[in-house]
């Protein structure tokens, strides 16, 4: 099962039936993932919880604009069946600078532009828009 597949989705199906948060299990990656999102304003904001005693969830607030929803579709690129990974160089913007891409690379999780801007590539994660 692919868990970034997993949170981005159910981000999406919050964002559609308008919910205003979502609770999805912690990881850093996640929470690094959703620290993006925050920056490109796909998501108003998040904060590491615990319920249940000792697990982790992160409690994401979704962003709209009015009543229409901020997401209206995300791609994953790099799958864990085929690993995609883009150079610096290589980056272009996602349907015409609307949408955004993040990467892990070796200075963590960000998005494509600032990527581009520190001259590092590394795995192309998803397109979201």
């Amino acid at each position: 099962m692919d868990k970034i597949a997993n949170m981005l989705i159910m981000i999406k199906n919050a964002n559609m039936a308008g919910k205003d948060s979502v609770l999805v299990p912690y990881s850093k990656l996640k929470h690094g993932i959703a620290d993006c999102l925050v920056k490109g304003g796909f998501i108003a904001s998040v904060s590491k919880k615990t319920l249940e005693g000792e697990k982790n969830f992160l409690d994401i607030k979704i962003s709209t604009t009015g009543k229409k929803a901020r997401i209206t579709n995300v791609q994953r690129i790099s799958k864990p069946s085929k690993r995609v990974y883009i150079k610096a160089k290589d980056i272009k913007p996602v349907k015409q600078g609307f949408g955004m891409m993040v990467l892990s690379t070796p200075k963590g999780v960000m998005i494509a532009d600032q990527a581009k801007k520190e001259l590092v590539g590394g795995e192309a994660l998803f397109k979201i828009w």
